[in-house]
Parts: C-alpha cells; sequence; structure tokens
C-alpha cells in the first residue's frame, strides 16, 4: 500500500513538472475537485482543436422530425394522463445564468451615453440602436415599470439637457444600478415577466403552474431547478410567496429541490497560445463548463420521465395549449418505451426469434430513425439481437422542435460521426465547419429549430437508471473566445446538455407549434404578446 502511494505521488510530481505546474498550482486545481490528468486532457484539446460536425443533411418533415396532427397529438396526451400515475415525474429547469444578456443593450448604452452633451434620440441614430427606441416606446408595458417609477430620482439636475431624455436616463440607471434593482446581475428565474391583476409573475412561479398541469403524477408535481447557490435564497422566496396559491387551484402538492453545476465540471482557461491563463496575481483561471456541465446534475435526479425546459420559455396565455403539446411529447414517449422495453425483455429472456428481429429493425428504423450499417444481414441471429439489445437499451428522449423563424441556436441535423455512422442529432452553429459551403449549404436548406422542448426517460427496462455519463460524445465540446480584465482568454466548455452530452442518447424529433417557444433573451421580448396581459388581464 505504502509503496502504491508512494509511486502516485512519484508521478503526480512528474505530470506536474511535465504540464509546467507549481504546487501552488495543484492546490488550486484540486480544490475545484480536479485531476491534473484531466487538466492535461483539456490542455490537449486546445492545441489539437476540436473536430467540427459534419452534417449530412438537415432533418426535416418526414426525414427525422415527426409530423402529428392535431387529433394524433391529443390521442397522445389522453395516453400520457392514463399512464403518468405510473411514474414518478419531475421538471428540470437549468436556472443558474444571470439575465446581463437580456439587458446588455441598455448596459452599453448607460456606458456610452453622455447625459451632459448627448441626446438619446441622437445616440439612438448614431448608432442605430434601435432596441433602445423599442424598450423607451413600449417602456410602460413591462411589468417592473409600475415599480421603477416610483424608485427614480426625477429631481433635474445642472448641466442636463431635455427632461424626457433626463426621465429615461434615470429609469434605465435605476433598473441596472447595483445599489438600486440590479437586474443585470440577478438570475432570470426571480425577474419580473408578467402583469396579472393583482400581482405580477416571474418566470419562477410561471415553471411551477406548468408543472402542476403536465410534470405531476398522484397529485405531486416535483421541480428541479439547477441555480447558483448565492441565489437559492432567491428562488426560495419567490417559491414560497406563491406556493400556497398554486397548490390551491391545482390541488397539486408542489415538491421542488434544487443543485448546483459543480465545481469540479470547471475547465482551464489558456491564452492565444495554448499556455495557461493566469490573472494579475498569478493564479491559475477556470470557467463553468457550459449548460453540458448539467449532465451530471440531471445523471443525479431520482425520477422515470423527465420534462427539461429553459427558466426563460414561459408563456402568459394559452397555457392550456402549452400543457396539452408537453403532454402529448410525454405520451409518445411513455408508447415509444413501453415497446422498448418489451423487445429488451424478449431479448433478454431468449424468446426472441427471427420474425422478432424483422420487426425490432423495423421500430429502429422507423421510429428511432437508426441507421443500421449494410453488413448487419450477414450477421448470425445471435449477434444481431446483441447488436439491437445495445441500440435499444439506453436513454430515450423525445425532443419537440419548431419551424426555423430565425432564431439563432441549434437545430435538427442528420450527422455523420467519426465512425462513420450517421444519426440524428441537436447541432449548434458553432459546431458546424462554417468555411465549407456544402456545410453552410446545409444549414441554410434547415427547417427547424430547436427551442429544448425535451421529455426524457433514463432508467432501462429493469428500473435502472443510466449512467447518463456513458452517453456523452467527448468530442462534442466548444472552444470559445472570451477576454478578461481586457485580456484574451480561449475556454472549453463541455459537450451541450442537448447536443454532445446526449449524443448517444436514443432521439425522436417531433414537430410542435411556435406556440409552445416564447424565450426571453432580451428584456424588449417581453412586449411580445405572448408575455403581454390578454382579456382584461393586468
Amino acid at each position: 500500500m505504502e509503496k502504491n502511494i508512494e509511486q502516485d505521488i512519484i508521478r503526480e510530481e512528474q505530470l506536474l513538472q511535465r504540464l509546467g505546474f507549481s504546487k501552488d498550482d495543484l492546490i488550486q486545481i484540486k480544490s475545484h475537485g480536479l485531476s491534473l490528468e484531466t487538466i492535461e486532457k483539456e490542455l490537449q484539446i486546445f492545441k489539437k482543436g476540436i473536430p467540427k460536425s459534419w452534417l449530412e443533411r438537415p432533418a426535416m418533415l418526414g426525414d427525422g422530425i415527426r409530423k402529428l396532427s392535431d387529433g394524433d397529438f391529443e390521442t397522445a396526451a389522453r395516453y400520457f394522463d392514463a399512464k403518468k400515475d405510473g411514474f414518478k415525474l419531475k421538471k428540470f429547469v437549468p436556472a443558474s445564468g444571470a439575465a446581463s444578456r437580456m439587458f446588455k443593450f441598455l448596459s452599453t448604452f448607460l456606458n456610452e451615453f453622455d447625459i451632459t452633451s448627448d441626446t438619446i434620440n441622437a445616440y439612438i441614430n448614431r448608432n442605430n440602436t434601435t432596441a433602445l427606441s423599442v424598450f423607451l416606446a413600449g417602456k410602460d408595458k413591462f411589468p417592473f415599470y409600475k415599480e421603477l417609477v416610483t424608485k427614480v430620482d426625477f429631481n433635474k439636475k445642472d448641466g442636463e439637457l431635455r427632461e424626457s431624455d433626463r426621465r429615461n436616463y434615470d429609469l434605465i440607471k435605476t433598473l441596472l444600478d447595483p445599489q438600486q434593482f440590479d437586474y443585470c446581475s440577478k438570475p432570470k428565474g426571480i425577474l419580473p415577466f408578467h402583469k396579472y391583476d393583482g400581482h405580477i409573475a416571474t418566470p419562477i412561479e410561471e415553471h411551477l403552474r406548468e408543472g402542476a398541469r403536465y410534470a405531476s403524477s398522484n397529485g405531486v408535481s416535483h421541480l428541479h431547478f439547477t441555480v447558483s447557490q448565492d441565489h437559492q435564497s432567491d428562488f426560495e422566496a419567490a417559491i414560497e410567496s406563491i406556493r400556497h396559491k398554486i397548490e390551491s387551484e391545482s390541488n397539486v402538492r408542489l415538491e421542488v429541490n434544487f443543485s448546483y453545476q459543480d465545481k469540479a465540471t470547471d475547465t482551464i482557461g489558456v491564452d492565444p497560445h495554448n499556455k495557461p491563463f493566469r490573472d494579475d496575481s498569478g493564479k491559475l483561471v477556470f470557467r463553468p463548463g457550459g449548460h453540458g456541465a448539467l449532465i451530471n446534475n440531471l445523471n443525479a435526479i431520482d425520477a422515470d420521465i423527465i420534462f427539461i425546459k429553459n427558466i426563460d420559455n414561459v408563456i402568459q396565455n394559452h397555457i392550456e395549449i402549452i400543457t396539452l403539446y408537453k403532454k402529448a411529447l410525454g405520451g409518445i414517449l411513455i408508447q415509444t418505451q413501453e415497446k422498448i422495453f418489451d423487445y429488451l425483455r424478449r431479448i433478454d429472456s431468449g424468446y426472441a426469434e427471427a420474425d422478432d428481429i424483422d420487426e425490432m429493425m423495423r421500430f429502429l428504423k422507423t421510429e428511432l430513425n437508426i441507421v443500421v450499417f449494410s453488413d448487419f444481414q450477414k450477421f448470425t441471429d445471435e449477434n444481431k439481437l446483441a447488436y439491437i439489445k445495445q441500440k435499444l437499451d439506453r436513454p430515450l428522449r423525445v425532443c419537440g422542435m419548431v419551424k426555423n423563424e430565425g432564431e439563432p441556436g441549434g437545430g435538427p441535423f442528420w450527422v455523420r460521426g467519426q465512425q462513420g455512422n450517421i444519426s440524428l442529432q441537436i447541432v449548434e452553429t458553432s459546431q458546424v465547419e462554417l468555411q465549407n459551403p456544402q456545410q453552410v449549404a446545409i444549414i441554410d436548406q434547415s427547417t427547424h429549430f430547436n427551442p429544448v422542448d425535451i421529455v426524457c426517460s433514463i432508467k432501462n427496462f429493469k428500473g435502472e437508471k443510466f449512467d447518463l455519463t456513458d452517453f456523452i460524445d467527448h468530442e462534442r465540446g466548444f472552444i470559445v473566445n472570451k477576454t478578461k480584465n481586457g485580456r484574451d482568454l480561449k475556454a472549453y466548455e463541455l459537450p451541450g446538455l442537448w447536443n454532445g452530452a446526449m449524443a448517444k442518447w436514443n432521439t425522436i424529433f417531433v414537430e410542435v407549434p411556435l406556440v409552445t417557444f416564447n424565450p426571453v433573451k432580451t428584456v424588449n421580448d417581453l412586449l411580445k404578446p405572448a408575455h403581454q396581459p390578454q382579456n382584461g388581464q393586468g
């Protein structure tokens, strides 16, 4: 035992020397829960680069994306309702990000505008900042406006220009001021999004309401939010302020828990020469590994079926429609899972025969969009069944896809892997070789967009949880360019949660209507009809 410990120490010291790190660096690395071996792999990724995804073609209706009729959706939703009490359901909402991007154009305005010598109209024309025009024109429609105007100091100051400019400037300043509303630093989940009669609703409240409608079984709705540790108390306060009302209205008990992004999923930053980036005090710089790190949080969840949805994709109106399509996706998942489990039990019991193989292969191709290699028919029946079992015995996800209307982000594509295999994947534009005209043409031909509308099952046919880390494509990470203290920094982000982290799952894409996708990427999105009161609300 002592000899093994001594050998480990020697290996660690050799690796430390090879990487050019000090003992202080080692202490910092271990404090993040990271190993030198992990750091070495990440540094190699920066040096070698990450291979781009190779798109074969976009997934389209009838070629990777299912098109269902209204009747089909209603039937699937009814099936979900009939079966749901046999499952523990949970809603999983990534919610740790700050709202800084929502207010980026307002932050830029405050940094650039000189209240003593400029006018807002001149600033807008000079910088073509239409977003600022939209914000000011609709400011009284924002759910936070009423409270905001009560906090603004409207006393005129010497040397300032037009009163309307001063008032608008002070409104924006108060909204973002760290000593006032401080909306840039707060998480989206606790910001006011919707005006109702008598109160203002946060995204948290809307997710709780949704969860009670479709992510509940046996009278309980389980929800899980990934948050930053600093803001958990804010989330808890928002939940407690509305919990009783939602439970009374829905007759469903809410069970909510939280998790944080594990520091052990942080990744090391490097400079433009791929050397470890150090801050002004000489310490190594680590960055969060992106939303792909949340596969560990998802892996820790105890549930049979999990609904995944982003924190900002909520709606004030048409919640009945949202509920229908969420239940329908759940119904499709349950039906598909029942078929998969039946096949796996047949294989496991030794009762599968030649006719069963043909049936299972049709299922793989038509229901799960699995492309089988051409030599399959040369296999023995035993090897065919082993292959089918290996393909079926995986986590399953059903993903809603909406028609692409120019939103930035990922979409559904048929992708050729490093081994030549072709599979359905959700791909971000940044993962594609944009210098290749053929690849750009495929992106341009794409018809659908990924709204992060996912229902998934993470247990096998024996009721055991899969280890979700076994199904990650580790070559699907991202290298991104950032800055820190005015210096260029390169960072590695782990394979995205619904991209590379789920690359080896069985996947079904279903077209859902645009009404199910209402993200709030900038504050001006709150002015869209989906986020404004209707029928006398507000």
